[in-house]
Parts: C-alpha cells; sequence; structure tokens
C-alpha cells in the first residue's frame, strides 16, 4: 500500500526518498516520549528516596525497568 508524492515513496508509517535521493524518513510514534518522561519521574522518586549508595543503584535501575513492575503488578491484581 504505497503510493508516489513528490518523489518521495509513503509506506505506512514510513517514507523513503525515491532513486534520486537517499534520505530515509521514519516518524515514530509518541511511545518514546511517554517512556521517557515515565523513566525520569521514576528516577527523581527512587532517588528521593534513596539513602545510601546501593539504594541509589537500585533506584537507576529500577527507573530502567519501570514498565516490567508495572504490567506485573497490574496482571497480579487482575489475577491472571
Amino acid at each position: 500500500m504505497a503510493r508516489q508524492v513528490d518523489d518521495v515513496e509513503v509506506v505506512g508509517r514510513k517514507e523513503r526518498r525515491s532513486t534520486r535521493g537517499s534520505r530515509t524518513i521514519i516518524r515514530q510514534g509518541g511511545g518514546n516520549t511517554v517512556y521517557s518522561m515515565g523513566m525520569i519521574g521514576a528516577l527523581v522518586y527512587y532517588m528521593s528516596t534513596a539513602d545510601g549508595f546501593w539504594s541509589v543503584i537500585a533506584g537507576i535501575f529500577k527507573a530502567l525497568v519501570w514498565p516490567a513492575f508495572l504490567i506485573y503488578h497490574a496482571l497480579k491484581s487482575l489475577g491472571a
């Protein structure tokens, strides 16, 4: 399902220049922004509750993998 628009081939969410140019433009959704904002928020929370070096290290790790905790506890509360 590709269409040609002014020498740019549009395929789904990706746009590729035709043979005259080799530039590839990829439009991403907002998921990266949401994850980044959540990671920063989690990092601020875990750093504010840290009381020692190892709790800071654990807080950084938890901030990176917070979606796994979210999904785990959501599924656990649903009884899955």
